[in-house]
């Protein structure tokens, strides 16, 4: 029996420690937003936080998680201190239109949010540089327009 904090709530899970985090994720507690794409870590459809880090959860087992909280696709527009960055990032992906299947959009979000949130006054291209993941869609000019618009949005909005 493992104990295993997602979004804000602990779940006891009866898992093997090696099962990787997205599997548990999809399987055992039905959140589907973090996406199997490549199962090697390369693409980031599976994206998620844990302790504020961004995480292939196809590469974590549930085992080395720990104590650590793993916030979700689902959750991460409720999380203290990242909420306005997380609303940011969202409604900048929807002005300039990145998603086209939308299958990997959910590891994009959260990578973006990931990076933001370490520095918020860091530029386009140091965000954009942080990024690792793929679309096979090819949505990359809209993703870069985006993360302008984010931290636009968010130095006009700062206090």
């Amino acid at each position: 029996m493992m104990a295993l904090t997602v979004n804000g709530t602990q779940h006891r899970l009866e898992v093997a420690p090696e099962t990787p985090l997205l599997w548990v994720l999809r399987d055992q507690l039905g959140l589907g937003g973090s996406k199997f794409g490549c199962g090697a870590g390369l693409c980031g459809a599976c994206s998620v936080h844990v302790d504020g880090a961004v995480v292939r959860s196809c590469q974590m087992a549930v085992g080395d998680i720990g104590e650590r909280a793993v916030v979700t696709i689902e959750a991460v527009q409720e999380q203290p201190g990242i909420a306005d960055i997380a609303a940011a990032v969202v409604a900048a992906w929807v002005q300039a239109g990145v998603p086209q299947c939308g299958y990997c959009q959910p590891g994009f979000v959260m990578a973006t949010i990931g990076s933001i949130a370490t520095d918020r006054s860091q530029s386009r291209e140091a965000v954009l540089g942080q990024l690792s993941n793929i679309c096979r869609c090819g949505s990359y000019d809209a993703v870069r327009e985006a993360v302008g618009i984010t931290l636009d949005r968010l130095r006009h909005d700062a206090p």
